[in-house]
């Protein structure tokens, strides 16, 4: 069965953002070009990592002698997207993705797949998938600027949840937290 591919080669606009309120927010990873909008859920360990892999992969590129694709070492202003996210219908959550470098178009690449859930009937046969349930992947190619302005805003998303507790680590809710006594 082949693969749907939700392609974006040179998007409009990519970015990390949430709906919900801190400790209940839900990830997005949201993708236009022109009119098409695609948005897939994440984890938000997934969308911390994808923005520091990115990151590592452009600083490299920096450290190439004349740094040839022109990478920027920090995030240009004029790329800079602090908007909400835009009409948001999750297309699928995300299970594996993968990260990579196209040098013929200075583009970094970003690869994700859906969560898959296996299913066996009483005989332990794998089932065949529907037409509904067809294989799919989001597919994102972004040039350099972008991805630094997207890492940029993905570590602000990340970084703007819960506070964490200054003896344990762990994310603290408003009413109140394990570690620290309430406040009087």
């Amino acid at each position: 069965m082949s693969t749907h591919i939700h392609e974006f080669d040179w998007p409009d606009r990519v970015v990390v953002g949430t709906i919900g309120v801190p400790g209940t927010r839900t990830f997005y990873l949201q993708v236009r070009a022109g009119k098409q909008i695609l948005s897939i859920a994440l984890e938000k360990q997934q969308a911390a990592l994808l923005a520091e892999k990115i990151e590592e992969i452009l600083d490299q590129l920096i450290t190439l002698e004349g740094n040839p694709f022109s990478v920027p070492t920090s995030t240009p202003i004029e790329l800079v997207d602090n908007d909400q996210l835009e009409a948001v219908d999750e297309q699928f959550r995300t299970g594996a993705m993968s990260l990579g470098w196209d040098p013929t178009t200075a583009q970094v690449v970003i690869e994700a797949h859906p969560i898959t859930t296996v299913e066996a009937d009483d005989n332990d046969e794998w089932l065949e998938e529907d037409a509904a349930n067809e294989p799919e992947m989001l597919l994102v190619r972004m040039p350099v600027g972008t991805a630094r302005a997207f890492a940029m805003r993905t570590h602000e998303i990340v970084g703007a949840g819960r506070p964490t507790c200054p003896l344990c680590g762990y994310p603290m809710d408003a009413d109140g937290h394990l570690c620290l006594p309430p406040e009087a």
